[in-house]
């Protein structure tokens, strides 16, 4: 699943071709919202939360949101406005004269007025990658839960953005137990891992490839995320894997 810095990085290019500009396509290929039709409204920013893209826009002096969410497979895909996308995993076709942005596979679609947009998102916890970021809400949340740190880091409710790629690198990079108890572990440890994984993120924002070791060739990239059976890089000891969290969020 794309986490926090892919899903900042989509928002990222989609606020640069469509900041501003008006839609001249607007085709949603989902079953609530299929009779939607944005053509003329203005984008006003796309930005995301966690891992979810809101593409704001202004149409007829009042505020409206188009809400995405990738989950596992999906992406929003920018091409020339005269594509012509054919396949039956495409969700969304959002145009202006210059570009198409094409949603593909998405998990959710939404549209619903800007000043609902909590509705949706306000059971997230702090957005690593948002200015709303607190860290002391984000440590108050972990020690709360009643799980292991691993499936505490993986609950979007105490902090949005973090997947398993960054919560393997940055239990790994505390020397973290996955496995101990949330509510065992110290503030000043807890305090410690959030702020590592804030700050892998935001580098990973600078690059397609993920990266915690400072390399970006495949296989070269993380010290414990995707080496199943493979040596530790510190100390030779096969890693393993196990999985973490209730049977819809592992």
């Amino acid at each position: 699943m794309p986490e926090g810095d892919t899903v900042w990085s989509t928002a990222r290019r989609l606020n640069q071709v469509f900041a501003g500009r008006p839609l001249t396509r607007c085709d949603l290929r989902w079953p609530s919202v299929a009779e939607v039709d944005l053509t003329g409204a203005v984008t006003v920013e796309v930005v995301s939360y966690g891992k979810h893209l809101l593409h704001r826009l202004r149409s007829a002096e009042h505020g409206v949101t188009v809400h995405s969410h990738l989950r596992m497979d999906g992406s929003w895909i920018i091409e020339r406005p005269d594509a012509r996308p054919s396949g039956h995993k495409i969700r969304a076709l959002l145009g202006t004269p210059d570009h198409l942005a094409i949603g593909h596979d998405l998990g959710m679609l939404d549209v619903l007025p800007t000043a609902d947009e909590h509705t949706l998102l306000g059971h997230l916890g702090p957005d690593l990658l948002g200015p709303n970021w607190d860290a002391g809400r984000a440590v108050a949340n972990l020690r709360r839960h009643p799980d292991t740190i691993a499936a505490a880091l993986l609950d979007q409710r105490c902090l949005a953005g973090i997947g398993t790629i960054w919560a393997a690198e940055s239990l790994f990079a505390e020397r973290l137990d996955p496995w101990t108890p949330a509510a065992d572990l110290t503030e000043a440890q807890l305090t410690a891992l959030v702020e590592r994984a804030r700050r892998f993120l935001r580098a990973s924002c600078a690059h397609p490839i993920p990266s915690s070791t400072g390399e970006l060739r495949p296989g070269r990239n993380t010290y414990a995320h995707g080496r199943h059976r493979q040596p530790c890089r510190r100390c030779g000891t096969p890693i393993r894997v196990r999985r973490a969290g209730p049977p819809t969020r592992q």
